[in-house]
């Protein structure tokens, strides 16, 4: 089914379809000419994205980071670098700061 019709099933607009595919969260199918083409396993998946969203009352841009903290290892490595110094006191984290200045 086309783009419209898969928006007509799952309760998404074809807009937020577009942007999900962007991302890499639901990729349909393409046709020779281009046309985006989705079968039950898209719509599934288009589905079971909708629940995972509204039962954890998350945004989709969540989902999108944690794919991309899955792909990125520097992203990731970033992250829990902050994470780590966001609980520990300030001076300590300064101190591991100017330590990891002076390894590198």
């Amino acid at each position: 089914m086309n783009v419209g019709e898969a928006a007509r099933r799952t309760d998404w607009s074809p807009r937020m379809l577009r942007y999900i595919e962007r991302t890499g969260l639901v990729v349909p199918a393409r046709t020779g000419g281009g046309y985006r083409v989705y079968g039950l396993r898209e719509l599934n998946e288009l589905r079971s994205l909708r629940a995972l969203l509204e039962g954890f009352r998350i945004e989709l841009r969540d989902v999108v980071l944690v794919r991309r903290l899955r792909r990125e290892a520097d992203l990731r490595a970033a992250v829990e670098a902050w994470l780590a110094g966001s609980e520990m006191d300030a001076l300590e984290w300064e101190q591991r700061k100017h330590e990891r200045l002076l390894a590198a």
